[in-house]
């Protein structure tokens, strides 16, 4: 059974949650570089998006991907009918196929979706108030600890620079992982080990921290 961070048993996942088979091996197939064309594409779409937003405001940046993909349709548009007209042919509307796709959410779907944040979301404030209560001495303070070590990385980085190493960890680290597993397990065991050592003496050393054991 997974544990958290700070040592709690996350909530029993909903049946049939997650993402779809199909759309879960697709994003495996991304982070994976299985098709290096197609994750080439995709990663440097979201980078030039993201780096465009450090430039330009949310407002700017969406009206100017707008226009584009209307220039660029337009212009299709254009041309398929300027080409049917000198080829004297009836093919009809370019974009005919994917007008006529279904693209609206069915309820249960909606339903689906609707349960799923509820559950993450109530899980979440039962966890903040669990730490922010201290309900466990321990857990709230990794958690002070943590929000102590975040106050460092906002004074470094902003939240759109951060997303943007989120992305590139994504797209790298899996792959590094996947060609230096058993390196990098043998030292996440040792670091884990550590901290599970220093942790532990904290522990002992902190009256009414010890965990009750169950």
């Amino acid at each position: 059974m997974l544990i958290c961070w700070c040592g709690c048993s996350p909530s029993p996942p909903v049946q049939g949650g997650g993402l779809p088979p199909s759309a879960l091996s697709f994003s495996i197939d991304l982070l994976y570089w299985r098709n290096v064309k197609q994750s080439g594409a995709v990663f440097s779409s979201v980078l030039l998006l993201l780096f465009s937003l450090t430039q330009f405001s949310v407002v700017s940046v969406g009206a100017y991907l707008a226009l584009a993909a209307l220039s660029a349709t337009i212009s299709f548009r254009i041309y398929k009918s300027v080409l049917q007209a000198v080829q004297k042919t009836d093919e009809g509307h370019p974009f005919k196929g994917y007008l006529e796709m279904e693209i609206a959410l069915s309820q249960d779907q909606i339903s689906k979706y609707a349960d799923k944040i509820l559950l993450y979301t109530n899980t979440c404030m039962k966890e903040l108030r669990r730490l922010f209560l201290v309900q466990d001495l321990v857990d709230s303070l990794k958690f002070a600890v943590l929000m102590w070590l975040l106050t460092y990385v906002g004074a470094l980085f902003n939240g759109l620079t951060l997303l943007i190493l989120a992305v590139v960890s994504m797209f790298t680290l899996p792959v590094v992982y996947e060609k230096h597993q058993a390196q990098i397990d043998q030292y996440v065991g040792l670091i884990r080990t550590h901290v599970n050592s220093v942790v532990g003496k904290i522990q002992a050393k902190i009256p009414g921290a010890k965990r009750k054991e169950e």
